[in-house]
C-alpha cells in the first residue's frame, strides 16, 4: 500500500462526524465523510477506502444493510459505531463481516487505536516512515534512530507515530492533544512535557529532528522556517 490509509466515515450525527473526521485526519489518515449511506456505493468505487467507520443507526439504510453492501463490493475493513452495547447486535455485525465495534460514547484515541489495529490486521497499515536516520515502523511499533532502538513509553510512541505521519508539517498542540489523547481541552503542558522527553530520547542518538515552531506547534523533520 502506498500513501496515507483511506478512511470512509458514515455517521449521521454532525457533532460526532466532525469530531471523528478531524481526529482521523489529524492522525494521518485520508478521510471522507458521509451523513448517510446514499453515496456509499459511489465512494467505494471512487475513493476506494481501506477501512469504513460505519454507524449502525442511520437514516434510510442502517449500518447492517450498508455492511452487506461493503462486503459485496470491497475488501475494506469495517469498524462499526453503535449506541447499543448488546451482545446480539455485536454478534450480528461480526457475523456479517464487521472487523470491530466501538460503543458510543467513546474516546477518540480509542477509535483511532482500533482503526489502526484493523488496518494492521488486514495488511493496510502505513509502512515504515523514514525521516533522515530515524525509522518509525508503524506496523511493528518500533522506532530506530541511527541504528539505535528507542525505548519509548506507550504515550511517547503514540506521539512519535503521529508526528511521523505528519512529517515536515507543523502541528499544533491542540491537534496533538486530539490525536494522541483524544480530547482538545486540557493543559498544553501535557504536550510540552511529552515532547520534551521524546526530544531527549531522540537527541541521545543523533541531531535534532523534533523542532518547536514558536506560536504554531511542533515539526518533525525539516527545519522550521
Amino acid at each position: 500500500m502506498s500513501g496515507e490509509p483511506r478512511i470512509l466515515l458514515v455517521e449521521d450525527a454532525e457533532a460526532i462526524r466532525v469530531a471523528v473526521e478531524t481526529a482521523l485526519g489529524s492522525a494521518g489518515f485520508a478521510v471522507r465523510a458521509l451523513a448517510d449511506g446514499s453515496g456509499l456505493e459511489a465512494e467505494l468505487s471512487r475513493f476506494r477506502p481501506d477501512l469504513v467507520v460505519l454507524d449502525v443507526m442511520l437514516p434510510g439504510r442502517d449500518g447492517f444493510a450498508l455492511l452487506r453492501v461493503i462486503r459485496r463490493r470491497s475488501a475494506a475493513g469495517v469498524v462499526m459505531l453503535t449506541a447499543r452495547d448488546g451482545v446480539e447486535d455485536r454478534l450480528r455485525g461480526f457475523g456479517e463481516g464487521a472487523d470491530d465495534y466501538v460503543v458510543k460514547p467513546f474516546v477518540l484515541a480509542e477509535l483511532i487505536a482500533r482503526v489502526t489495529a484493523v488496518l494492521r490486521r488486514i495488511g493496510r497499515a502505513e509502512p515504515a516512515i523514514e525521516i533522515g536516520d530515524l525509522v518509525v515502523d508503524v506496523e511493528s511499533g518500533v522506532a530506530v534512530y541511527d541504528g539505535n532502538r528507542l525505548d519509548l513509553t506507550a504515550t511517547e510512541w503514540k506521539l512519535l507515530r503521529y508526528l511521523a505521519t505528519r512529517r515536515d508539517r507543523v502541528v499544533s498542540k491542540t491537534q496533538i492533544l486530539t490525536a494522541v489523547w483524544g480530547y482538545d481541552e486540557f493543559s498544553p503542558n501535557l504536550v510540552e512535557v511529552n515532547v520534551s522527553t521524546l526530544r531527549k530520547k531522540l537527541e541521545a542518538h543523533g541531531p535534532r529532528l523534533l523542532h518547536t515552531v514558536r506560536g504554531q506547534g511542533y515539526l518533525l523533520g525539516g527545519e522550521p522556517s
